[in-house]
Order: structure tokens, then sequence, then C-alpha cells
């Protein structure tokens, strides 16, 4: 058989040799057709990031009004300094660390952005932004609260720009000066008034199902600062390990860690989590979840769990902490006694959630102490017991503490002051009606658990919740002060944490700093493309909206 092909060259082809060049011509043009078919709607869709009236800010600030007039900086003599007026002075370790910080992220495009300087050359030249600290008590030795106020105020003009905040937490929010820049090598006259919409904006990580070093915390907590996060709520044990290291009972993460020696967080790491989270205006709520989610406490201490039977024999296996020994309660007093010291944050996580009473109900001790409380069968009173002793245990530390709302379900008395951590029902949650209506301030979770992954933009999803839509009353409205992001450790561990997270995390950042009318998911795709690009070049392995590109790609590690 003859074939002629395109450049005019006959060749012989034998009949089988043919068939299989045949086959193989229409496998591969089938192949081309449903690659066409299958990404047609999608190329259809490709919006790729344009110009925002609001340059690249994120979160939206309440009130910003931005002109058309832009100043030059210049690397050799621009400076960040306090105002003569402000009430911080350079001893104020807090505010100086975050002018160094980010003066050098400021600049830190200035090369890839360079060939966009000659086009504005000649313009005036902006050569300070001067800080004023407005309240005596500045803060500046503090640690950030649920009260802190984040406030401030910016205006850039000539001869300098101005920031003003009560407080050093609200300068903290309002210093990012690269947020404002269309070039990272020019600044336009700005006027900004903001304030976070909620007081509890949190990340949640499981340093327990995977062991996150050191390095990748302290990276997220930049990160969260980044976008104007302000708890880091630190899910630091479970059932998988138990990576904290007690000075009082060192023997559970001996025991409990996956490793005693590489894979825990001493009283030093610990401690330089919280200062670094500090200086960045970051509480950290650590999480101690019980009776369930506790195997890996058992490891290290003696009794805590309760023995599992098979019919009137122990299994060898063990549930959740055993709710009926005055020694558990003497443990627990010991051991909030010391995370009461070490975590200087006014509330801690108490967890209460997921109990599985299998165990309890298979053990001839406890359904003798079921018959003697009068609890009868509900195993809820029994859970009920255990948690409002640790709770009376907790309050003797002068902690508040914040509990999954299955611990308010089941009826426990709760302090007035106690926080309930709604993480079930989605965006439009009765729950958050029942919470409220009873009187408990409430964070929101429920639709923001970024650990589930889908395909296309979910930051969407995430960005269109409304934590205020719930049936009730503006008196209750009040009473929710915000909401986290959760990342849950099954599958995630250093290798692909903070490119899950972000920018998708950034979604709920908006949400909860931002004015509610926010929703423009147009304008929001246009300015989290270049914040994404923004902390790309700043090292965070930050992941794509959609099809782009950044003018500083990700160097790798």
């Amino acid at each position: 058989m003859l074939l002629l092909l395109p450049t005019g060259l006959v060749i012989f082809l034998s009949p089988s040799t043919m068939i299989t060049a045949l086959k193989l011509t229409f496998l591969l043009l089938g192949i081309g057709f449903c690659y066409r078919l299958q990404h047609s709607d999608t190329n259809e869709e490709t919006r790729a990031a344009q110009p925002s009236k609001y340059g690249s800010l994120w979160p939206l600030p309440q009130k910003v009004q931005i002109s058309e007039v832009s100043f030059k900086l210049s690397r050799a003599s621009f400076q960040i300094i306090d105002a003569e007026q402000s009430f911080a002075d350079p001893t104020c370790r807090l505010l100086q660390d975050a002018y160094r910080r980010y003066y050098e992220y400021i600049f830190v495009g200035a090369q890839t952005h360079k060939s966009s300087s000659n086009k504005r050359a000649g313009r005036a030249e902006l050569t300070e932004l001067q800080v004023r600290i407005t309240s005596p008590d500045t803060e500046c030795g503090g640690y950030p609260e649920v009260t802190s106020d984040e406030s401030y105020e910016l205006s850039v003009d000539q001869p300098f720009a101005v920031l003003k905040a009560p407080k050093v937490w609200g300068a903290l929010r309002g210093r990012d000066f690269s947020f404002f820049f269309p070039s990272l090598l020019f600044i336009n006259s700005t006027v900004i008034s903001d304030f976070p919409r909620f007081r509890h904006r949190g990340i949640l990580l499981d340093s327990s199902r995977h062991f996150l070093p050191l390095k990748v915390i302290l990276a997220n907590l930049e990160t969260m600062a980044m976008n104007k996060f302000n708890v880091f709520h630190w899910h630091i044990v479970d059932d998988q390990s138990f990576p904290y290291m007690s000075q009082t009972f060192p023997q559970l993460s001996k025991q409990g860690a996956y490793h005693p020696y590489t894979h825990v967080y001493t009283p030093t790491d610990v401690k330089i989590v919280i200062e670094f989270a500090r200086l960045r205006g970051i509480r950290v709520i650590p999480e101690y979840d019980t009776p369930g989610h506790t195997q890996s406490w058992g490891k290290g201490q003696k009794d805590l769990l309760t023995p599992c039977y098979s019919g009137s024999e122990p299994s060898g296996t063990f549930g959740p902490v055993n709710p009926i020994l005055n020694t558990t309660y003497d443990f627990m007093k010991r051991f909030f006694t010391e995370t009461s010291s070490v975590f200087p944050d006014a509330y801690i996580h108490l967890g209460g959630d997921e109990v599985d009473f299998t165990c309890w109900k298979s053990n001839p001790d406890i359904q003798k102490f079921m018959v003697q409380q009068g609890f009868g069968d509900d195993y809820k009173k029994l859970e009920s017991y255990y948690i409002q002793r640790l709770l009376d245990i907790v309050t003797t530390t002068k902690k508040g503490y914040m509990i999954w709302q299955e611990v308010f379900d089941n009826g426990v008395t709760l302090k007035p002051d106690t926080v309930v951590h709604v993480w079930i029902g989605g965006e439009s949650n009765e729950e958050m009606g029942k919470v409220t209506g009873a009187g408990y301030t409430t964070i929101l979770s429920a639709p923001w658990y970024l650990d589930y992954i889908s395909y296309a933009q979910d930051w969407q999803r995430y960005y269109k919740v409304e934590p205020l839509n719930f049936n009730g009353t503006e008196a209750q409205k009040k009473l929710v002060i915000g909401g986290e992001a959760c990342l849950w450790g099954e599958y995630v561990d250093a290798t692909n944490l903070t490119p899950r997270l972000w920018p998708r995390a950034s979604a709920v950042a908006e949400r909860l700093w931002s004015a509610m009318n926010v929703t423009d998911t147009t304008d929001a795709f246009n300015r989290l493309s270049v914040h994404r690009c923004r902390m790309v070049e700043r090292g965070i392995p930050a992941q794509p909206l959609f099809s782009s590109y950044c003018p500083s790609e990700y160097k790798g590690i």
C-alpha cells in the first residue's frame, strides 16, 4: 500500500502496518476531540484578573478612597518611623519589628516591577510613613485579646504618609503598605478608615494527625497576618499523637508522640510560637479535646482512659477518658493548671465533641456508676457529668473556655462567658440561632472546613458565606464574634498544608473583616488574584485561583 506524506515523499506500507497506523490515527483524533469537548466550556469561562478600583487591597477596608495621583518610593530613602505625637517609642519591639519586616515586603518586588517605573518618572517622592499610636496605653508589651482595638486610619499624601491607631494592634493591621502598590515602586494617594467586622478571625491547624514542623507553623502565622487573621486555634493533640511536651507529665509526649524527640513541641517551641504570633497581633488558643479524641493521652497516663469490655472480660482496648475516677480529675487539675500558665490567652479550647459511648456502655464499673447517679441509660448525662467537673477545674485557673457545640447541645451548665464553637450544619445554621438564643457567644466554622477540597474555584463558596444568616434577633446576632477556617490534618502535613490553605482561607479572611455588603465575587477575584501573587512573591506557595501567572513565580524550596 502506498502512503503519500505532506513532504511529497511516497512510502510503502504493508497491510498490517497500515491498519495499525490507521488505528493510531483515529485514537489520536478521538483523544483530541474529547480534550476539546472536555475543555471547551472551561476556555469560555476563562477570565484574567482585571484591575480593581480598590487596587490589590485584601481584605477590603471599611472605607477607602484611592486617588489617581501617585507618588514614587525609593528603597534608599523611604523609612517607617514613629510619629512625634505617638505614645509608642523606639523601645516598642512589636512596632520596630513590624517596621523592618514590612519595609522588606514593600520593596521585595522592586526589581521585578522595575520596568514600569519609567512610565511615571518625575512624580513626587514619598519618603516616610509616620506611625502614630494615639492612646497612652499602647499595649505594646501585652498580648492581643478578643476585645483588642484593631482599628486604624491611613492617609497617604505629601509630604508623608500617616498611619494612626489607638493601639499597636491597629497599627499592625494597617502597616502593610504593599497592599496599595500597583507596581511596588509607586503608591497612590489614599485615605482609609478601617476596622474589623468581627473580633474573632481564626485559623485552626491540626498538629496531631500529622506533626507540623515549627517553621511551617511560623510561616502560616506570617501568612495569617498578611490576611488580617488574629487567632491561631492550635489543635495540638488528638487520638493519633500527643506532641505537646508537658513539664508536669513528660510521659504524655514520651509515650504519646509519634517520636519523643523529633515530633514534639518543647516548652521553647511553644514560647516561640506564642511570641511570633504576638508580634503579629495573633492570639494563640490551644485545644485539648476531651473526653473523646484522647487515645494518645492514655499511652503516657495510666488509668486515664476507660477499659473496654467484651462480655464480662476486658477487651484490651480503651475508650474515652474514664469519668468515674477521682484520679482523672486530679490529673486534669494539674494538667490544665500547667497549660493555663503556658498559654497567656484568656481562653482555652476544651473540645468536647464526637464522644463514642460504646466503651462506656461495655464497662461494668461505669454501668454501676450510672445507676448510682440515676442517669439510667442516658450516657449523654455521664458525658455532661465529666464536662461539668472539667469546666469547674478550668474555672479555677482563671481561664475562659471555648467548647464544640455538642457540649451545649447536651445541656451542660456553662458559664455566661463561654464561647460555643459551631461546626455542624453548613451556612444556614439553625444551631447558631439556638446557641445565641440561649445567650452564649458563638463562633462559626461549619461552612469553612478547608480540608474538604473540590475542583474549580471553591474559594467562592467560602466567600459567599454570611455568618449572620440565621433566624434571630439583632441582640442574638451581636453574640456572633466571628469564625474560623479549619484545616484538619488527616490528609495534610508540611508538604501540602500551605498551598491547600491559601488563598482559600483568604476568602474567609475578607468575609470576617470587611463590611457585610462586600460580596462582589468578580471584584474579589481581581483583588485576590493579585493578593495571591503577593503571597507567592513573599515565598508563600499559595495555590492559583485559576489559569493565570504571577510576575514573580514561586521559586520552590
